[in-house]
């Protein structure tokens, strides 16, 4: 059979190639008189066909479709063993008897392929037909070259790059979607007066290696269109395990501004607040600042719709940016968050304790909780105590993590709803700017 070159670039695909590809597409297929013609990138072991020309369904193939390379014209054809024009597929001893020519139904086929800004083989172009093609010579090869040529150029540009980056995005994302791809971990936040456990932040995982982090999930799923859904989705597999949580805590869950204005995400969790007043928990909002508030007033109509039906608002990352801040001031919220970047190093830093010392006043005089996240030293929960920080969460107290089976053994903040600070920092290191963990 014969295998392909070696030096070949893994090309991300697309699921459409734009309009100078598709009118390239269409020029060559129509100029060779083929039924069908298609751009395809390849990957380690499949050949994704990105963009199509002709009635793909009379040839079984559709943009998306993504079949074994190894079965296929175009690896034989890069690796010698097949030359780029096959007139008569049936006939030609070197194509009758592939099962992709029956599949397929090839009766005849000219490929050249395309190449990235390094010159590696990242696709093919090819132009295909059901019937045999005896006018197909090496003119046809010379020309579906230079019109590949063309496509590589097209391909290989900036906005071609961005746009088939989102493409694969967005396939990724409604993969998970798709398959309900997310686990919940949960991290505690306790009371500093007594180490009582007071709510679980939910925090959302992925399955797929293109989102090793939640905060690149959740950002791809934005640009492509797709970030409400995917919250949606985080949102109902964290409400879930409700019941789960302790009685008399919270369950927390961090939408952006954009999801809490969403009816289906409201609804959700309107009905998961219901049930837990029914059992003493509670739904907490925690309202994010990653996308931008374009409406504050339908904002606060939201916020208003679900704390009249039980769900309490939180505003995240206070501290982090004006739009936390600005958060504060439009939606008034039960709970205040202190974002890490204010917490690391509050211990051995006078501007950061003078900057939590007015953010506790401002929360006292409103009547709101305050939340210090990211606690990772015993001096600064010693310190934030001091100055009269209410709860925190962070790697100090547990890291996030599954909630415990009732019943079984758990950890010790689950199961005994409280916690024993290790012993201070014998020496604490200057402060560091560190950059936040993800969410």
């Amino acid at each position: 059979m014969g295998s392909p070159p070696a030096q070949r670039s893994c090309a991300p695909a697309g699921a459409g190639e734009g309009p100078e590809v598709q009118r390239l597409l269409d020029l060559a297929r129509v100029h060779l008189g083929m039924d069908i013609g298609w751009v395809s990138h390849f990957t380690e072991d499949r050949q994704r066909i990105s963009a199509l020309s002709g009635d793909g369904a009379s040839m079984h193939v559709g943009v998306g479709d993504a079949p074994p390379l190894q079965e296929s014209f175009c690896v034989r054809v890069l690796a010698g063993n097949l030359p780029p024009v096959v007139p008569d597929a049936r006939r030609d001893p070197r194509t009758r008897d592939l099962a992709v020519t029956a599949r397929l139904g090839i009766g005849s086929y000219v490929g050249a392929p395309l190449h990235d800004a390094a010159g590696a083989v990242m696709g093919m172009l090819c132009c295909l037909s059901r019937g045999p093609g005896p006018h197909l010579g090496l003119d046809a090869a010379r020309y579906l070259g230079l019109v590949a040529d063309l496509v590589s150029d097209h391909l290989t540009s900036p906005t071609a790059l961005q746009r088939r980056a989102e493409a694969e995005a967005r396939r990724e994302v409604q993969r998970v979607l798709d398959d309900g791809d997310v686990r919940i971990l949960f991290q505690p936040v306790l009371r500093l007066a007594d180490r009582r456990l007071v709510a679980h932040e939910a925090l959302a995982r992925f399955g797929s290696p293109s989102f090793p982090r939640p905060d690149l999930a959740f950002a791809a799923a934005t640009r492509v269109g797709l970030g409400v859904p995917l919250e949606l989705l985080a949102a109902r597999a964290a409400l879930e395990q409700l019941h789960r949580v302790p009685e008399g805590t919270a369950l927390n869950v961090n939408l952006s501004a954009e999801a809490l204005q969403d009816p289906e995400v409201q609804g959700v969790l309107l009905h998961h607040a219901a049930r837990a007043t029914a059992t003493g928990r509670r739904v907490v909002a925690e309202i994010t600042e990653h996308t931008q508030v374009t409406d504050y007033p339908a904002l606060v109509a939201a916020v208003a719709r679900v704390r009249a039906g039980g769900v309490r608002i939180a505003v995240d990352d206070a501290g982090a940016g004006y739009a936390s801040f600005r958060h504060v001031l439009q939606l008034r919220p039960d709970t205040i968050k202190i974002d890490t970047s204010l917490v690391r190093g509050v211990d051995v830093d006078p501007v950061r304790q003078a900057l939590t010392r007015s953010l506790v006043r401002f929360a006292a005089d409103v009547g709101a909780g305050l939340v210090a996240e990211g606690v990772e030293h015993a001096g600064e929960s010693q310190v934030l105590e001091r100055l009269g920080v209410a709860m925190v969460q962070g790697f100090l107290y547990a890291r996030p993590g599954p909630l415990p089976v009732p019943g079984a053994a758990g950890s010790a903040v689950a199961r005994e709803r409280t916690v024993v600070l290790p012993a201070p920092d014998a020496v604490r290191p200057p402060v560091q700017h560190r950059s936040p963990r993800p969410r």
